[in-house]
């Protein structure tokens, strides 16, 4: 995945996040789901305090944008958005394959610290990675929404249950991993455009336009149009 930080207003993140809020967070019709203003009195500035941490971090590497917000999806799709992907040790989620090039980590350890001086043993880190992919979004120049809170943290993290989208699955594939998550076909093309906030590397993609499926020619479900338009404009091969 890329780190440029160009984002696109356009690519509308708001739906996908809600669907999130509204689905993935906790499972138990009993437990408390997420609101806005859930934390009042007990913590009235986590909002402000999260937004400081993510600020500075911003400011001493964009990079941080794309990696918080990809981390954010990489939570909540596997089991709900418990920041279970935040936990480390062996056989953990941050051991899987596709969690290896996750960063950004300190940026949540830090928000955590200061909200812990400030309301101890009150914000959870799930309700602070939603915060901060919200707040890195919105510097890069993308769009703000209200972040509904309280989510409970998971104490489960398992590598054998990160089951992502890959960049090498079909169309029908990923439709199928977004379905069985209550998310649709436009909950699929708004986090392929936007979860990582700018450009993905040549080596995500290249092969679909090349040598698709070893075959040494372009993948034929691509407009014929586009192939050598994307070759010129993004692939720089021309």
């Amino acid at each position: 995945m890329g780190s440029s930080t160009n984002f696109n207003p356009c690519y509308v993140l708001l739906p996908f996040f809600l669907v999130l809020a509204a689905n993935a967070t906790h499972t138990n019709f009993f437990l408390p789901r997420p609101r806005t203003g859930y934390y009042g009195s007990a913590c009235w500035n986590v909002e402000s305090i999260v937004r400081s941490v993510v600020e500075s971090n911003y400011l001493a590497n964009p990079a941080n944008a794309p990696g918080i917000l990809r981390m954010h999806f990489h939570d909540c799709f596997v089991q709900g958005c418990d920041a279970s992907v935040l936990l480390a040790g062996p056989n953990s989620e941050r051991t899987a394959i596709p969690n290896l090039s996750l960063r950004g980590f300190n940026v949540i350890e830090e928000a955590k610290t200061q909200l812990e001086i400030a309301c101890p043993r009150t914000v959870s880190c799930a309700d602070i990675l939603a915060l901060a992919a919200r707040d890195f979004v919105n510097l890069a120049g993308g769009p703000w929404w209200p972040v509904p809170l309280g989510r409970l943290d998971g104490r489960v993290s398992l590598a054998s249950n990160v089951i992502l989208p890959g960049p090498t699955d079909s169309v029908a594939v990923q439709k199928l991993r977004f379905a069985e998550k209550n998310l649709n076909t436009q909950d699929l093309v708004v986090l392929a455009a936007g979860h990582t906030i700018g450009t993905a590397g040549c080596v995500v993609f290249r092969d679909r336009f090349f040598n698709y499926d070893n075959t040494g020619s372009p993948d034929p479900t691509i407009a014929p149009s586009f192939v050598p338009q994307m070759i010129r404009s993004k692939l720089n091969v021309l």
